[in-house]
Formats: C-alpha cells, structure tokens, sequence
C-alpha cells in the first residue's frame, strides 16, 4: 500500500490536488481537494440584490457569462419577471457561445496536448498527434486560436464585453441587436461552422448530431479514419489507448436544462439513471450540501442551498476541501455536457453511457457532439431576433423574498440560491458544475464523482503524475475557482 499526493494540475482553471492511496499498482482510494477558499458566498450577504449581477462573474473569468445567467436567472425569479423573446433568445446566445468556446479550448489546447507528451513516444501514430497537438507548437493551436477569437466577436456585439458583461438583466438583454448586427452575427456563426466541418468534424454538423449509436460513431470514423478531422484522431487515440475504458463512475447525470425558448428549455431537465433506464424529473428540494468533509462550520445535518452556511474553519477535523458535497436524493451524481446530452435523449449519447458508462471518451464525445448540435441552434436563434423589438423589460424587485437561478455551464450545472430580506441580500448559496464533480466524501463516507472515477486506474512506483490520472481529471474539465466560489 503506497500513497501520493498528485498537485498541481497544469491547465486547469485554479488550484487542485489529489491524494491517491495504491495497492498492487492500481488506485484503491482518493481524496480529492480544493485547497484556495476565495468566500464569496460570504461577500455577497449585505449587498443590494442587484450587486449579485457585478459581484458574482468575478468568480471566473472563463464562465463568467454562466454565473451571470444564474445571478439574473435568481433575481428574475425573485422579481416574477421573465424576460421578452429577443431577450431570452440573446441570453442563450451569450451562454451558447461561452460554453462552446470552452469545449473547444478545451478540447485543443487542455486536453488533446497531454496525448503529444514525451510519455507516449514509440506509441503507434505518436509523430503526426505530436504534429497535430504538441502545446504551443502544434498546428491544431495555430488554427484554432484564430477561429476562437473570431467566434468571441459574437460576445462583443451581444454583450458588450467578455468576460464580466452586465447586458445580462433579470428582465433580458440590456444590450440591443440592429438589424446589420443580425446579419454580422449570422456570417460570423456560419464562419464558425465553416471552420468546425473542415477541421474538428471533417464532416457536416447535421452529420454528426445524426450519429445514433456507438456502432455509427464507429462506422462513421472507419470511413474515413483519422483523416476526416480532429474528432476522428481522437477517436483513434481512444481505441488505441483504451479511453474508454478510465474514469468511469456513478451512473446517475444530472442536468439542470439549458436555453429556455418560449417556456421550454432547448435541453431537458433531469436525472438519468442509468440502472433503472429513465430520467428522474429535477425537483430542486431534492438538493442538499453536504459540510462533513469540508473544512466549513456549521451543522452536521446536509442542508438545502436556501438555508446553507458558508463559514470556513480551517482546523475541522476529518475535513480535506474547501469544496461540499453537494447531493442529489442523498446520491451522487455527475454533469457536464455528456450529462445534458444523456438527459435530452441523444441516442448516441444514450449508446455511449450504456456500453462504457462516463468514461474519458465518452466526456469528451459528448462535448463535441453538443458543439455540433448547439452551433445550429445559435444560427436558429439570431434568425428569431427581431429588431425593434423589446429585449428587456423592468424587473421590480420585491423588499423580501427567495430566487433561484439553474442554467448549464459548459462543465454542467451551476445553481445560485438567492434570499432577500430588508431591501438585502441575506444569503447567497452557489453549487457549481465542478462542485458536483469534484465533492468530498459526505457524511455516509461516499465519495464524490471524481473521487470514484480515479478508482482501479494505472500508477506506476515513482511516477509524478500518471497519465491515466491526469487524463480522467481533465475529461471531467475543472474549474476549481468556481467550485470554492
């Protein structure tokens, strides 16, 4: 029995680290830690509601425009308001193009250059994914960094700046789209589809979302292997070092919904269990923060975010994290993009998780496959816009009251739990995506997602950092800045 404590993590948002106990050269425990508190659950008590919106995206400046859709999303739900059908539209299509860009970051400058390390040299096709891949070097970051930056032009015209907008309102869009914005937004998405059927998909986008099953998934790429684009290399690196077969864990996908359209949201809302085959319906008194591991103050007994406590205590024994637990029907669970296509109903999604559950493959298939199904969206949406017409309307806030604001982040569900008295906030409880992912134990003793995907991996006696460990870690994409808020 052997343990080691893995930290930092390179290319991931914040501070991480990862005790890892080993026994007969597989992981038998994990520990998983946030260890920077920032409090700005604590920050936020006092302030004017209305502070929420300038206060809550300097949590992150990767998915700010996230956290400012929940904060407006709390606060129109405190008000009674709901926004007109530009202004929902033009919200969609800020929190769109921030989720997409961050699976595409993800994808070519996070996760693909770890398979160009000096670690897999000799390994089949190692020279042309070094080619492709290699960090700062590759031709993939030369070619996407530019169709990135061009994407983010949509965030100037639709929100005035990135990240940190205020054009996101409890009653809409405070910013306008002219009719030759249209026009420009349309061009700039259509220059972004270009961009992603020549070089990540090698095929159309309709193509791609029409893949049913993950004999189709194969099919497509055998007929044209690795030369179709950067999803199909990825697919054979899959295949050949086994991706799918890492960082499997509790199979239960929680989705929140996202891109609410004349009362509906675009994906669903739920829980997909996969051992009895079915979405549960998303009932948000189901949801509890669990403190037993955290080194937070404050009652034994898991809590509701409403009446949640955020109240550090650095020398709590048995905690390990500044992260909670956050739980779903005392269970848990995991999100993500892989999350909400499985809770939707994508058919390949559903194939996936039922042949390998989520795995490192399947995370990563199942952020590509909502780029492809979401940038047709995007295209829908701005074709909707009417100009002219309203894009948001006034949200009188009430003296008292509760709100709660539930949107999907690229890593998956951020929920913020608002509650005014006098005029002031008097609390205000954030469980991000990666707070979901990367909890500690509860206090049953069960560990949190992360925690149970590093189980039965590879370590080899010396090794710094196992791939196989930083290769689960990074499917899960982290943003441990959001999670200790």
């Amino acid at each position: 029995m052997s343990r080691q404590v893995l930290g930092p993590f390179n290319r991931v948002e914040g501070d991480l680290e990862v005790t890892l106990e080993a026994a007969d050269g597989r992981v038998s425990a994990a520990w998983v830690n946030s260890p920077l508190y920032r409090g700005f659950e604590q920050i936020l008590p006092g302030k004017a509601p209305m502070d929420a919106l300038v206060l809550v995206p300097r949590i992150c400046g990767i998915c700010s425009v996230s956290q400012s859709a929940a904060a407006a999303a709390a606060l129109a739900d405190l008000a009674g308001v709901r926004a007109p059908p530009n202004g929902a539209r033009a919200t969609n299509l800020m929190l769109a193009a921030e989720n997409l860009a961050d699976h595409f970051t993800h994808f070519y400058l996070f996760f693909m250059p770890d398979f160009a390390r000096d670690a897999y040299a000799g390994t089949p096709g190692f020279d042309a994914v070094r080619t492709r891949f290699k960090a700062v070097e590759g031709s993939a970051a030369a070619e996407a960094l530019p169709a990135r930056a061009r994407f983010l032009q949509l965030m100037g015209m639709l929100a005035g700046k990135w990240p940190h907008t205020l054009s996101l309102q409890p009653g809409g869009s405070a910013r306008a789209i002219l009719p030759a914005e249209r026009v420009r937004l349309l061009s700039l998405l259509r220059e972004f589809r270009g961009w992603l059927e020549r070089h990540l998909f090698g095929d159309a986008l309709e193509a791609v979302t029409a893949l049913d099953s993950v004999d189709a998934l194969w099919a497509w790429f055998e007929a044209g292997g690795p030369a179709r684009g950067d999803l199909a290399r990825f697919l054979d690196l899959s295949r050949r070092l086994g991706l799918e077969t890492l960082g499997r864990c509790p199979e239960r996908y929680l989705s929140f919904g996202n891109y609410p359209v004349d009362g509906a949201r675009r994906f669903a809302p739920g829980v997909w269990d996969a051992a009895v085959g079915n979405v549960h319906p998303l009932d948000a008194r189901d949801i509890v923060e669990d403190l037993s591991h955290a080194w937070l103050a404050g009652s034994a007994v898991a809590h509701h975010p409403l009446v949640g406590e955020t109240h550090p205590d650095a020398d709590k024994p048995d905690a390990y994290s500044w992260c909670k637990a956050p739980r779903w029907c005392d269970k848990v669970v995991q999100c993500g993009a892989l999350a909400r296509q499985v809770v939707d109903g994508h058919p390949l999604a559903r194939s996936l998780v039922a042949q390998g559950g989520g795995n490192v493959m399947s995370r990563v298939v199942g952020r590509l496959l909502e780029i492809a199904r979401v940038v047709p969206m995007m295209e829908a949406w701005v074709r909707e816009l009417v100009p002219g017409e309203p894009f948001c309307v006034e949200a009188r806030l009430p003296d008292s009251g509760v709100g709660v604001g539930r949107v999907e982040a690229a890593r998956g569900a951020l929920g913020h739990w608002l509650v005014v008295r006098g005029g002031r906030i008097q609390n205000y409880q954030i469980i991000a995506p990666t707070t979901w992912n990367f909890s500690p134990r509860d206090a049953a003793g069960t560990p949190g997602a992360l925690e149970q995907a590093l189980v039965g991996l590879p370590v080899s006696e010396g090794a710094d950092m196992p791939l196989a460990v930083q290769h689960v870690v990074r499917s899960f994409d982290p943003c441990m800045v959001c999670t200790v808020h």
